[in-house]
């Protein structure tokens, strides 16, 4: 691009697209990931999580991976934020 070109690009009145809607958890993960993600989001433990679901903390900590890359996340913190 030349500078001509990015300064006309730059001076247009164009509104850039508007950012995607971040994804929600019903759309994109199982129905055992949603149940992990709802007593995540109401602050259980992995531990807690385990107890409750009857499964091993192992495989909460995967469920939670798995969540976090489906719904571009971070932490669980923001977990509640997508539910």
């Amino acid at each position: 691009m030349s500078t001509e070109q990015a300064l006309e690009y730059a001076l247009s009145e164009e509104e850039p697209p508007p950012p995607p809607e971040p994804r929600r958890a019903p759309d994109y993960l199982t129905r055992r990931e949603r149940e992990v993600a709802t007593l995540a989001a109401q602050g259980f433990t992995n531990h807690r999580i385990a107890a409750e679901l009857s499964i091993s903390e192992y495989t909460v900590a995967n469920h939670l991976r798995s969540i976090l890359k489906k719904l571009g996340l971070r932490s669980r913190a923001q977990i509640p934020s997508r539910l």
